[in-house]
């Protein structure tokens, strides 16, 4: 059973709530309320990596898809996951509804920041990883922790190339090591992130008018506590919904050194229908360390 802490008002579209849950389950038939008391056992003393979803996931979605990524993961001994929900999905707009999700992206990760400032003071360390637009949620997050975060790592981020440099600037400062992983092939980040990112300028001002993202080039200027590698081999054919997908079922987890590789001519399990989920699992996982 997966941990979750879950910002969500609704089960599918809808608002930021006005509470964190505690939850655990492996689908949304078995999802259920977890205490306080419970989690802090579960964290104390341990290494925590709190990942969250992106853009267009409903509660179920999310449950299911990381449900089955933390069983790809390999963390050591002292690792453990939590999953992170929250609101970056409309149930009647769906893909439209992406200018103003940035907003229920940052209300998401003050309430997580404000959560781990209160809560997780018992956890050895804290570490995020994030897919597309969850970059912003944990950016955001890791900008008003009080503590160091250990490991940073932002799959497909949905944010522009220079947050680091720009927008979130401060957050370098507030982290260990930062990874990322990119992929020139994803086309979702090709084509969809400029457009809605323009869309968002015009719905908030604050936004960029154009700007390539983090997730398919990397960082326009890394921080000196960047990790590379981080460009995914375009042999690849590496996507969008390649890296928390739930089918077809990976063939089997990839456990560390799982590395971006300096040629293209190797691919995870030779292909095998699956091993792009096994492999950004492998990946986390070996940053992680």
């Amino acid at each position: 059973m997966t941990t979750f802490l879950d910002v969500r008002a609704q089960a599918g579209g809808g608002d930021v709530g006005s509470q964190v849950f505690i939850g655990t389950g492996t689908a949304l038939s078995n999802y259920g309320p977890l205490s306080l008391s419970d989690l802090l056992s579960f964290i104390h003393g341990k290494d925590v990596l709190i990942g969250t979803h992106g853009f267009n996931v409903n509660r179920q979605g999310g449950i299911e898809d990381f449900a089955y990524w933390e069983s790809l993961l390999s963390l050591p001994p002292n690792g453990v996951f939590v999953g992170l929900l929250w609101p970056g999905d409309s149930e009647s707009l769906h893909a439209l509804s992406y200018p103003v999700e940035p907003r229920n992206a940052t209300a998401s990760g003050n309430m997580i920041a404000d959560f781990v400032n209160r809560q997780f003071g018992n956890a050895t360390s804290v570490s995020f990883v994030s897919h597309s637009l969850g970059a912003r949620v944990v950016l955001q997050a890791v900008s008003r922790i009080n503590r160091k975060v250990r490991r940073l790592i932002l799959m497909a981020g949905a944010v522009g190339d220079d947050c680091l440099t720009a927008e979130f600037s401060a957050v370098p400062a507030n982290v260990e090591v930062i990874s990322v992983i990119a992929s020139r092939e994803d086309a979702v980040l090709r084509w969809a992130f400029p457009a809605g990112d323009l869309g968002a300028e015009i719905v908030d001002r604050t936004h960029p008018w154009w700007e390539s993202a983090l997730g398919r080039f990397g960082p326009r200027k890394a921080p000196s506590n960047f990790q590379p590698p981080f460009q995914v081999p375009d042999a690849w054919d590496y996507g969008h919904g390649d890296y928390l997908q739930t089918q077809p079922p990976a063939p089997g987890s990839l456990p560390p050194p799982a590395e971006i590789p300096a040629s293209s001519g190797w691919t995870p399990f030779n292909g095998s229908d699956g091993w792009e989920e096994a492999w950004s699992a492998g990946f986390v996982s070996t940053r992680f360390r």
